[in-house]
């Protein structure tokens, strides 16, 4: 369809025809450019003098004398206008494209002025169009082709305005192909021009993404493409500026685990400290303390079951001021006994 469109337009251009202009007074060595099937316009004087030749190579093609044309080789192909000095080529092929010469001379024949300039005729530029790819890192390039042009020029700006070296990772803003950083997106314009002609083609390009998914027929994906036109994954899809993604995603939960055991390690060991300390406390709650003890060696009695009495000093207890723990059955404490 696009070649369809661009012959089209190359057709159009060859019917109705490009008009250029080219002013050649008071300079000898022009250079002048006019388009295949087009028309060609050369402003040779201000005024017609009385007598001038016009010779393309060495052959004359216009003899101007006494106010008329005394030789016009191709009244089709050439015509001038006396009242602006304006020289028109018409119907222009390649052949056209050679040397012209302007020779003004007086009545008597005498050359006053010898002026030459070059004429050659390009075919204008019909269309133009982008290609992008991703590259294997996540950069683009993109291609700029012309068709039916001579000599094209090529251009770039990115935004409204000139692509610059930080948005390029080879090629420059005047070549046909460039690679673009991984990270550049917006409105692209390439401008494709010569002497007779000039096309523009836009894009907006976005980012490149890696894709990790399957297809409809079960083929697995692994690629960098445009996230805008990516039409190809049936599953959830992984998207990232960089392959190893997944990997480093996984890394943060193998840590994020080994944080969390580690912590609750600290933590149990931290409370299992913290009973043993309270319950050596509640040991340690009330303390005892005894008074001395003595035996004292009655005389004799007539009972002899109990041939001796003991005498019991105050028993005291020193208390914490927490709370009372009744002591144990099986804790013995023993007094001095003297």
């Amino acid at each position: 369809m696009e070649a369809v469109f661009g012959l089209l337009l190359m057709l159009l251009s060859v019917s109705h025809g490009v008009e250029t202009t080219c002013d050649v007074r008071q300079k000898n060595g022009s250079q002048c450019y006019g388009a295949l099937g087009g028309a060609v316009d050369l402003q040779l004087m201000d005024r017609t003098p009385e007598r001038f030749e016009i010779h393309k190579n060495a052959t004359k093609i216009l003899l101007w004398k006494n106010n008329r044309f005394d030789l016009n080789m191709n009244p089709d192909k050439y015509s001038f206008t006396p009242n602006d000095g304006m020289l028109r080529i018409s119907n222009l092929n390649r052949s056209d494209t050679d040397e012209y010469k302007l020779q003004i001379r007086n009545s008597d024949g005498a050359l006053l002025e010898d002026r030459t300039l070059r004429l050659s005729i390009q075919a204008p530029v019909s269309s133009a169009r982008l290609v992008t790819e991703c590259l294997s890192q996540g950069e683009m390039r993109v291609s700029c082709s012309s068709e039916g042009g001579d000599s094209p020029q090529y251009s770039w700006t990115l935004g409204g305005h000139t692509l610059t070296e930080d948005k390029l990772l080879s090629g420059n803003h005047e070549t046909d192909n460039i690679t673009l950083r991984q990270d550049v997106e917006g409105v692209l314009v390439c401008s494709v021009n010569n002497h007779v002609s000039h096309f523009n083609v836009s894009q907006k390009i976005s980012t490149c993404v890696f894709i990790n998914c399957t297809d409809s027929n079960g083929t697995r994906i692994t690629q960098w493409m445009f996230a805008a036109s990516d039409t190809l994954c049936v599953e959830p899809k992984t998207t990232s500026t960089t392959p190893d993604t997944t990997v480093v995603m996984a890394g943060l939960l193998a840590a994020l685990v080994f944080f969390l055991v580690v912590g609750g390690a600290v933590m149990y060991a931290l409370k299992k400290k913290k009973t043993n300390q309270l319950e050596a406390e509640e040991g340690d709650e009330q303390e005892l303390t005894y008074a001395d003890v003595r035996i004292k060696q009655r005389g004799p009695v007539q009972q002899r079951a109990n041939p001796e009495e003991v005498e019991y000093g105050q028993i005291k207890f020193s208390e914490r001021p927490r709370r009372t723990v009744e002591p144990r059955e099986d804790d013995c404490v023993y007094a001095k006994v003297r």
